[in-house]
């Protein structure tokens, strides 16, 4: 659609262990994806940050972007206690020289809890930078109601902070996540699998569009189909434009790195 400008915010890049189809190994091959599909512009982490380490996968995913100026880079998040990531001031430096302005927390896979005690200030210097933080709930992560137990504790420590809850599924957990849009106003959602029948038009009508970010958690799905849903949803075009990746680009406007 003319004068929509998609943004995905949930790209991986990287081979993961257990198989998907047609995954994109390098920055060229995922901007010949998203320019087949029409998307303009990626927010994008790599399948080392998940299924190896975040020490190795944030390094990988720097590398792999450095000068493609669509990709916006995304890392993830260890417990400081371990000091495997460095202080938080070095972290927050090395954000802002490797063009990176998200961060993924994967408390399942690196055996963490995701809490104020864990996390303690930089959790805190996150939330007052304006920093999202996602939280994938598809295969591998915790199941509900346990998702979103974290995301109920999470906020309440860090009432705040910009939390992104991506992949949450196609059965619809409203009853779970519409009384976080209720009350916390720095919560969102990423919609990629969110296929319901005629859901984004209700949920937008209720809720509004100013918290719902496009993505398609590509490659574990297809890029195209999250990004089919939007252009086809029964929405007006400010809203469509703002989901597309209008709400996004705020997003990444607003964080104050170093």
């Amino acid at each position: 659609m003319p004068g929509i400008a998609y943004f995905d915010c949930n790209v991986s890049l990287g081979y993961p262990a257990a198989g998907v189809y047609r995954p994109c190994g390098t920055a060229d091959e995922l901007l010949a994806e998203m320019d087949w599909v029409g998307v303009d512009a990626a927010l994008v982490h790599h399948t080392l940050m998940r299924e190896q380490s975040p020490v190795v996968g944030n390094q990988a995913l720097a590398e792999a972007i450095a000068g493609f100026e669509r990709l916006v880079g995304s890392w993830a998040i260890l417990p400081p206690q371990t000091g495997e990531l460095g202080d938080a001031a070095t972290f927050l430096a090395s954000m802002t020289a490797a063009n990176v302005r998200a961060l993924w927390a994967f408390p399942e896979e690196h055996r963490y809890l995701l809490d104020r005690p864990t996390f303690g200030t930089f959790l805190g210097e996150v939330s007052a930078r304006r920093i999202p933080l996602f939280l994938p709930r598809h295969a591998g992560g915790p199941r509900p109601p346990d998702t979103w137990t974290l995301v109920d504790r999470l906020l309440h420590e860090y009432p705040e902070l910009t939390l992104v809850v991506a992949a949450h599924g196609p059965w619809g957990e409203d009853r779970y996540f519409r009384p976080f849009l209720e009350q916390y106003p720095r919560f969102h959602l990423d919609i990629s699998r969110y296929e319901l029948d005629c859901g984004l038009r209700e949920l937008v009508g209720r809720y509004g569009p100013e918290r719902l970010l496009y993505g398609s958690n590509f490659p574990h799905n297809a890029m195209g189909g999250p990004r089919l849903m939007v252009a086809r949803a029964e929405i007006d075009d400010d809203a469509r434009r703002a989901i597309a990746g209008g709400n996004l680009r705020r997003l990444l406007a607003e964080v104050d790195l170093p």
